[in-house]
């Protein structure tokens, strides 16, 4: 089964929140009511949203987080690779494979061509789109392109 992690997931419910009233900076305890989630683990998302530049970090007294960029600018791939790191379906379709198969493997490149459609479709959904109703979705048989 592919499955993004339950942090991942969680990161996409608080760029949502965030994405609610883009301009407002906002607490972590609020974003973690807001989304029913407990406050160490809204941290620990927004620790690496923040490093990535999906969101900007705010200290002291009024200090928070809001959105760095218009939420339709954020793809959910960038929120994937973020949280866990390049897009790769296989040792083989990543960057930096260490695939002792890989020199006589005949099917790396259809891996990488899976790998290349999942990705599109990542970068074809933004935050701002999971706000609202969510598109039709394409059967496969008429997604091929």
């Amino acid at each position: 089964m592919l499955r993004v992690t339950k942090l991942t997931d969680y990161a996409t419910v608080l760029l949502a929140a965030l994405a609610k009233s883009p301009g407002r900076i906002h607490s972590a305890s609020e974003l973690a009511e807001q989304a029913k989630l407990e406050l160490p683990t809204v941290s620990k998302v927004l620790k690496p949203l923040s490093r990535a530049g999906l969101v900007e970090a705010f200290r002291g007294s009024q200090g928070g987080y809001r959105l760095a960029k218009p939420a339709g600018q954020i793809s959910l791939y960038a929120v994937v690779e973020a949280m866990e790191g390049r897009l790769g379906m296989t040792e083989c379709s990543g960057e930096h494979s260490t695939c002792a198969h890989e020199p006589h493997c005949g099917i790396q490149g259809h891996w990488q061509k899976i790998n290349d459609v999942i990705a599109n479709a990542l970068q074809a959904v933004s935050i701002d789109e999971l706000g609202g109703k969510p598109r039709k979705s394409i059967p496969l048989a008429m997604a091929k392109a």
